[in-house]
């Protein structure tokens, strides 16, 4: 028997360690199908599923490690994983044992389930925009009067806007606001009632800000003479109606 050209002594029962090498192995190919099964749903249309090549997993791990401003010797240093190895991994010129990946992710704290979903490979990062004022785009309805941030960017997580609450009622309002995700409100300018399912309605003046979750149903209404502008940053949906 032989292992890497090397002749191994025949005296010695070599299977348990064959048969530790094929158990990593395993470890990893189930880390990988548990961790795709637990991918959250998105709002985009999912890209189709498909297995992970380890130039795909190194890459991943190198966009991982940049966007956190991190060199190879730093990730060594934290996960005690030599940096010859991390970036033979980061090059596709290895695959990372399931111990190995194990070591990696406890020292860099980053998220396994990041890590093993493709589709974040194509979300674009290190970008910037900037909205001067009075440049956001403009979206009136019967109950606020949105002012859209950040609209030459794509693929956003969050919905950032400014509105100009018009509604002096609930009767205003056909009903209920209610959609996926979360969202915060600070108040810029006037004074404004805060409306929601769960909870007595609160007053907020400006300065003062809320967060709840946006499935609860939700409505805001201006009580100062003028209409109040506030500030409403949105996650789960990426239009206004």
């Amino acid at each position: 028997m032989s292992a890497g050209g090397r002749s191994l002594p025949p005296d010695r029962d070599w299977r348990p360690f064959v048969v530790k090498k094929m158990t990593l192995r395993a470890g990893v190919d189930e880390a990988m199908a548990t961790v795709t099964s637990e991918i959250p749903a998105r709002f985009s249309t999912p890209e189709p599923a498909t297995r992970d090549s380890s130039v795909d997993l190194g890459q991943r791990l190198k966009r991982m490690r940049l966007e956190n401003g991190w060199t190879l010797e730093e990730v060594s240093q934290r996960c005690g994983v030599a940096r010859s190895t991390l970036s033979k991994i980061e090059n596709g010129q290895m695959s990372p044992t399931y111990d190995v990946l194990q070591r990696i992710m406890r020292g860099t704290e980053l998220d396994i389930v990041e890590l093993f979903d493709a589709r974040r490979q194509n979300a674009p990062f290190g970008r910037r925009s900037v909205t001067r004022r009075g440049e956001g785009k403009l979206h009136p309805t019967d109950t606020y009067r949105y002012e859209v941030l950040a609209t030459d960017l794509s693929q956003k997580e969050i919905l950032p806007f400014k509105a100009r609450v018009v509604a002096r009622s609930l009767d205003d309002f056909p009903g209920w606001v209610r959609h996926q995700g979360e969202e915060f409100v600070c108040v810029l300018s006037g004074r404004v009632k805060v409306f929601t399912e769960f909870y007595e309605p609160v007053e907020l003046a400006e300065g003062d800000s809320t967060y709840f979750d946006s499935k609860m149903g939700h409505a805001i209404i201006s009580l100062s003479e003028e209409d109040a502008e506030i500030l409403w940053v949105c996650t789960g949906i990426t239009t206004l109606k």
